[in-house]
């Protein structure tokens, strides 16, 4: 048995190590440098109690991106230095986010031993290779992102660093093959256990949905439908799931095999990064080859977003939210009992709004990041969730969940085409959504993304729109100026969110612009870039006639779309004459 020895490693500090939304992400040519990854993940561990720490179990994997294998390494070494008796990680180190928050939630070891925090390595959406993004983000026992008020804690540690602790002596752990590696320190034993990637998370699934009624669908000669995993680690829940456990076909599934650089794309699912789904739905510049199939979907890298597409027809992700929580306690079998409430993020559109009034429901707006959904759930306020950035998840975990969004959508579409006789024509996605539409009405809704902008032009253009905030008359008149009829605004501010559960308050958390008509124009900084900065421009207007429903949305939005460019003053901020992606 091999034994090792801890050492302790002067270092000098980074002051560029603050996580972000969603953890610290940096390109892989930062990662590299000396001791970076070192000092954050030491860091970690000194914020966190070390009566907790020591002897607990860590788990360690993620999206498989390139530099995961070397990061999943370093931090074995350095858990075994710090007291963890056990490391979990996911065969060839795979896991995707949403499996990591199940497996912390249910995963039960040999020993009685629960995971106690988990190092998720991803960049999420952001492209993969040896000069683009990597990630590490932490997550709490209770398998959601940690609170910030430890990632701040985390952070005032990565500026004064001076040593880490590191195993000497531990060999390379082999992470292509399940099985237990038991190793001696100076604390006693310390093992680190290579566990089935997906075992955890799909049993947790078929706990939720009810797998025959959609494989019955799925096996209809008429239905048809493709994946997307964008060569992210969803791709080895889709091929097990889909295929395995649904008998889907397997030329049903596109680019499902994991790369370290998603296969040189950006594995963001939209309609701008999921260009060969897009294309095979119909929706692509040129006309399909074949028919395109009744149902499409696609996940990101590390496999929490998701994309849903109907033939021809793309869902939004706001409107997807709120279909799903209209629907989900007749075809959900999780639900139901009914829903304890729903919640958004302040920058999607209010269609789900609509739906918890009508249906009676607890109903939460809460700043971007998946934390403060979190605290609802964990205090049993929240049910369904999701964010306009193509998050949606419920309650079964504490991160959202992308290929549980597109099996709660094949949920939904079963239980409508239940009563159809075999032959009969199927009741359609777009069928769907027209009839939410025709029930709740429709929030046209778009945002654009103007990324890796300049940091400091991006905090001039929001300071400007805050002092813009400080007269409404004169702001009105800067409309007037922009479109001579234009919408008046009524209520203009920057986000602040209370927590209803610990009180804490998140400011500054989005510019809006509220409109008499009920439009709605808001301006934001994403946190979830590696370099620059991304400001994110959301376009919202509410339409109640059925007759109005089923225009196009930019032809909808046109008119906000002008007042929002022209009132930011984007271009000569900026310098960009037009966004890098509309969605």
């Amino acid at each position: 048995m091999v034994i090792f020895k801890v050492l302790k490693r002067e270092t000098t500090p980074y002051q560029d190590q603050k996580p972000g939304t969603s953890g610290l992400r940096k390109k892989v040519t930062v990662f590299k440098q000396p001791n970076y990854v070192h000092n954050f993940v030491q860091a970690t561990f000194n914020a966190l109690p070390p009566e907790k720490l020591k002897g607990s179990t860590i788990l360690v994997s993620g999206d498989g991106r390139y530099f995961s294998r070397d990061a999943i390494q370093i931090i074995i070494e350095i858990a075994a230095a710090n007291g963890v008796r056990h490391v979990w990680v996911g065969q060839n180190g795979l896991l995707s986010t949403p499996a990591v928050s199940a497996i912390i939630r249910n995963r039960v070891g040999s020993s009685g031993e629960r995971v106690f925090g988990a190092f998720i390595l991803t960049a999420s959406h952001n492209p993969g290779g040896p000069h683009e993004d990597f990630g590490i983000k932490y997550n709490t026992d209770n398998g959601g992102p940690a609170l910030q008020w430890l990632t701040d804690k985390i952070y005032e540690i990565t500026k004064t660093i001076k040593e880490y602790s590191i195993a000497e002596g531990l060999p390379q752990v082999d992470i292509t093959k399940l099985g237990t590696s038991t190793f001696v320190g100076p604390d006693g034993p310390f093992d680190v256990d290579i566990i089935d990637s997906t075992e955890d998370y799909v049993k947790l699934l078929k706990d939720i949905f009810d797998f025959q009624t959609i494989k019955d669908l799925i096996l209809r000669p008429e239905f048809t439908f493709c994946f997307d995993a964008l060569h992210g680690v969803a791709g080895i829940y889709a091929r097990q799931i889909f295929v395995e456990e649904l008998g889907a076909k397997e030329s049903y599934l596109l680019n499902c095999i994991p790369k370290e650089d998603f296969g040189g794309s950006h594995p963001d699912p939209n309609l701008t990064y999921a260009k060969e789904l897009v294309a095979k739905m119909g929706l692509g510049i040129t006309a399909p080859m074949e028919d395109p199939p009744e149902f499409g979907a696609a996940a990101d890298g590390d496999a929490d977003r998701n994309m849903i597409l109907g033939k021809r027809f793309f869902v939004t992700p706001s409107d997807s939210v709120a279909i799903i929580a209209a629907n989900a306690v007749e075809a959900i079998p999780y639900f139901s009992s009914g829903l304890k409430g729903v919640a958004r993020s302040m920058p999607t559109s209010a269609a789900l709004d609509v739906v918890a009034k009508s249906l009676n429901l607890r109903f939460f707006e809460v700043p971007t990041g998946w934390k403060f959904f979190g605290n609802l759930m964990d205090a049993n306020l929240c049910s369904i969730c999701g964010e306009e950035s193509f998050g949606t998840g419920s309650d079964h975990i504490r991160e959202k969940d992308g290929v549980w969004a597109v099996l709660a959508w094949l949920s939904i579409l079963a239980h409508k085409n239940k009563s159809i006789p075999p032959g009969g024509k199927l009741v359609t996605v777009e069928d769907i959504v027209r009839n939410h539409w025709s029930i709740y009405g429709r929030h046209f809704y778009t945002r654009y993304d103007y990324e890796n902008v300049d940091a400091s032009a991006a905090k001039e253009l929001m300071a400007y729109l805050v002092e813009l905030q400080a007269s409404l008359p004169e702001l009105n008149s800067c409309i007037k100026e922009a479109i001579l009829d234009g919408p008046e605004v009524v209520t203009a501010d920057e986000f602040e969110y209370r927590d209803p559960i610990d009180n804490s308050i998140s400011k500054n958390q989005g510019i809006r612009y509220l409109f008499k008509d009920g439009s709605r124009l808001v301006f934001r900084l994403s946190g979830t870039g590696s370099v620059g900065a991304t400001i994110r421009v959301y376009i919202e207007q509410y339409e109640s006639d059925p007759s109005k429903t089923g225009r196009e949305s930019q032809e909808a939005l046109g008119p906000l779309v002008e007042i929002a460019l022209k009132l930011s003053k984007m271009e000569e901020f900026t310098g960009r004459s037009g966004p890098t992606v509309i969605t």
